[in-house]
């Protein structure tokens, strides 16, 4: 194992790193809600939302190309035969989990929204363990999904539930649960002989540039654009440009159940964050609490093994 390979397996590492991931995806949660207040896009227009995601990848695309191009001191171009693996990439990560998510959102609450979007982390784990062989699927594994999973609810809980089930809604959401899954044990598989910063970049232009058409197919236009909301898909960009990338080298590393549960994290940092931000303070107490310790646990437990 070269000194790198040991470096980025270290638990602290994965921790900070994942967490850095978790923190910024975090903050989009409320930052995207920032966006359409200051763009003037109703919660219920999913074609503007969608030409919004899409110039938002679009843009991330070529951050992370650029800062990728400088830390390693040259243009990162992708070669034929790396053409495929974007276009995958582009369609499980950024294509169907954006647009399956963004129409899913607009028919069900936001609370079962993100409940169902918490599936995706064993999705992942079964993924990578039976169709892809990269782990083994243990009882431990699972364990500590189920406590992550647990905090997710937990976490929203305070928002009401209810069991009524649409396609449109709960479907599409579910779907982009398997599609964000599926990507992540690609990226790995894709990242064992290529450069996951290049496939990451790439596939965030494809995916954005298909997410804006399909936006202006629907009907979609952005028609208030001042200052602020430019600064607001700015750093949305940069969110997706330094997470997917971090969490990608870290997923080239280590095994997918190792990275993928801290996704859990994500809704909890977003009802943080929203708290911060948007003053939503009471999603904060005893309950949020809980949920992080349900998360931490549950990360903990999927990670114990792991050598200092």
């Amino acid at each position: 194992m070269s000194k790198k390979d040991s470096f980025m397996t270290r638990p602290l590492v994965v921790w900070a790193g994942a967490l850095i991931c978790c923190v910024l995806w975090g903050s989009a949660f409320p930052c995207i809600k920032i966006g359409y207040g200051l763009m003037q896009v109703a919660a219920e227009d999913s074609a503007t939302q969608i030409l919004y995601a899409g110039c938002r990848f679009f843009l991330a695309g070529i951050l992370t190309i650029l800062i990728g191009s400088c830390l390693q001191k040259k243009i990162l171009i992708p070669r034929r035969k790396q053409l495929g693996k974007i276009g995958c990439l582009a369609m499980f990560q950024t294509i169907l989990q954006y647009l399956f998510f963004y129409i899913g959102l607009a028919h069900t609450g936001g609370v079962k929204a993100s409940i169902i979007n918490g599936v995706s982390v064993f999705i992942a784990v079964l993924v990578a363990g039976f169709i892809f062989h990269q782990e083994k699927v243990t009882a431990q594994k699972m364990l500590g999904c189920v406590l992550g999973f647990a905090g997710v609810i937990l976490v929203n809980l305070s928002g009401g539930l209810d069991i009524r089930f649409s396609w449109n809604g709960e479907g599409f959401m579910l779907l982009s649960a398997v599609s964000y899954a599926f990507s992540s044990t690609f990226l790995k598989e894709f990242s064992k002989e290529n450069d996951p910063v290049l496939l990451s970049g790439y596939q965030f232009q494809l995916g954005g540039l298909v997410m804006i058409i399909c936006g202006l197919l629907l009907g979609g236009k952005i028609t208030h654009f001042p200052v602020q909301a430019g600064l607001v898909l700015l750093y949305l960009a940069l969110v997706s440009a330094v997470a997917y990338s971090l969490w990608g080298i870290l997923l080239c590393y280590n095994p997918v159940s190792r990275v993928a549960v801290f996704g859990f994290m994500t809704p909890v940092f977003g009802v943080l964050l929203s708290a911060l931000l948007l003053q939503e303070t009471d999603a904060l107490g005893l309950t949020c609490l809980l949920a992080l310790v349900l998360v931490c646990v549950g990360i903990y437990i999927v990670n114990k093994d792991a050598k200092l």
